[in-house]
């Protein structure tokens, strides 16, 4: 996916990730291998994750982390909500996809 998400599409995810849990935590050390290999699984196993940040309080770091992690992982940022990121990338298989973004 290399289209930016409009504001709908991220409005609409956001919801449908309202009551997932973070699966990836992200702590002092940032974005790091294990982190992105983290996000990778978890993406191409869900589609739709929330991450969350543990030891990183300012609210402009974790989107400069956040940008670095949409440039390596090709994923887009939904939302950013206190010390939790929703973030999306559709399944290159289209039979594997969970979520139709092409009707939003």
């Amino acid at each position: 996916m290399t289209n930016p998400l409009t504001g709908a599409q991220k409005q609409y995810l956001r919801g449908v990730a309202h009551p997932l849990k973070p699966v990836v935590i992200i702590g002092q050390k940032g974005i790091v291998d294990s982190v992105i290999a983290a996000v990778e699984e978890a993406l191409k196993a869900h589609e739709l994750i929330k991450i969350k940040f543990r030891d990183i309080k300012e609210k402009e770091e974790k989107k400069v982390l956040l940008t670095g992690l949409e440039e390596k992982t090709g994923c887009r940022l939904c939302g950013l909500t206190g010390h939790v990121a929703i973030v999306f990338r559709q399944n290159k298989d289209p039979k594997k996809r969970k979520i139709n973004l092409h009707s939003i």
